[in-house]
C-alpha cells in the first residue's frame, strides 16, 4: 500500500511541477501530510530522472514537456521512419487476429501496411485509420464511438472507453508521445490516457510503435508502466542506454529498417 501511496503522490507532484514549474518542501509536506524528508526524497527522485533541479526549499522542473502537433503535422513528421516502424508492425499480424490500433500517426502507417491482409479483425479509435480501412476487404473494422478531438482525429471519452468493455484482443499496438524507463508510457491528452490504458488492459500483447525521438520524453499524463508492455518498434535512432533498459525489462525490441 505505501508503495502505490508513495506512486501517486509523485505522480500528483509531477504534475504540479508540469504545470507550475517549481515546487516547495514546505507546501508539499502541509499538502500530503508527509515529512520534509519524505517529500526531499521525492523531489530527488525527480532529480534522477533528469525531470527537475532541487533548489533551496524545493525543485524546478528542467524537462518541459513538448508541445503538441496536431496529427496533419505529425505525419509529416520523420514520415520515412514512420512507414518502416508501420510495415514491421504489419509483419506481426496473423490471420485470425483481433487487434487494437490506437489513433496517431505512426500507427497510421500500420493501417496502411495491412490493407492487403485477410481475416483481421481491427478496434480503432483512429477515425483516418477507420478511413484506411474502410475498403480494405480482408479487414472487419470496429470503431470505439465516443467524442472526436478533432486535433487528432481520435474518439475519446467514457462511451469509447466502455466500448473496449466486451472484447478481448490478441494485440494492442499503441503511440505514444513519451516514452521514459523511469516514469513509462505517457501522453498529452489525459482523455487519451485514460483510454489508452483501457485498451492495455483488453489486450494480452502491448506492442509500442514509437520513432526514436520519443525516447526519454515525458508528457503529462501516464498511460502505462514499462512493466505492462511485450514490445517496442522503434527506428535505428534509439540510443543503447534506452535499448538496454529495454531488454533487461524484458521487451522486445524491434528496429525497423527503412526501405531500401
Amino acid at each position: 500500500m505505501a508503495m502505490r501511496n508513495t506512486r501517486s503522490r509523485r505522480q500528483q507532484i509531477l504534475q504540479q511541477l508540469l504545470e507550475q514549474g517549481s515546487v516547495q518542501v514546505a507546501d508539499l509536506v502541509g499538502r500530503y501530510g508527509v515529512s520534509a524528508v519524505t517529500i526531499r526524497t521525492d523531489l530527488g527522485h525527480f532529480e534522477e530522472q533528469g525531470l527537475a533541479t532541487r533548489t533551496h526549499g524545493g525543485a524546478t522542473l528542467v524537462r518541459t514537456p513538448p508541445q503538441e502537433q496536431d496529427i496533419h503535422e505529425k505525419d509529416a513528421l520523420n514520415l520515412p521512419l514512420k512507414e518502416s516502424i508501420g510495415a514491421r508492425a504489419a509483419q506481426l499480424v496473423q490471420p485470425g487476429d483481433n487487434i487494437i490500433i490506437d489513433s496517431g500517426s505512426t500507427t497510421m502507417t500500420l493501417a496502411r501496411h495491412l490493407r492487403g491482409h485477410r481475416d483481421v479483425t481491427v478496434m480503432t479509435n483512429g477515425l483516418n485509420i477507420a478511413w484506411e480501412l474502410a475498403n480494405a476487404a480482408g479487414v472487419n473494422v470496429l470503431l470505439t464511438g465516443g467524442q472526436l478531438r478533432k486535433q487528432s482525429l481520435s474518439l475519446q471519452g467514457s462511451q469509447a472507453e466502455a466500448s473496449l468493455n466486451p472484447y478481448s484482443f490478441d494485440t494492442l499496438f499503441l503511440g505514444v508521445d513519451g516514452l521514459d524507463l523511469q516514469f513509462g508510457l505517457t501522453t498529452h491528452d489525459e482523455a487519451e490516457a485514460r483510454l489508452n490504458h483501457r485498451m492495455v488492459e483488453r489486450a494480452r500483447r502491448i506492442v509500442v510503435l514509437t520513432d526514436a525521438s520519443k525516447f526519454g520524453r515525458v508528457s503529462l499524463h501516464r498511460i502505462a508502466y514499462l512493466d505492462q508492455i511485450h514490445a517496442v518498434i522503434t527506428d535505428a535512432g534509439i540510443d543503447e542506454a534506452t535499448r538496454e533498459g529495454l531488454q533487461r525489462r524484458g521487451i522486445d525490441v524491434v528496429v525497423a529498417e527503412p526501405a531500401a
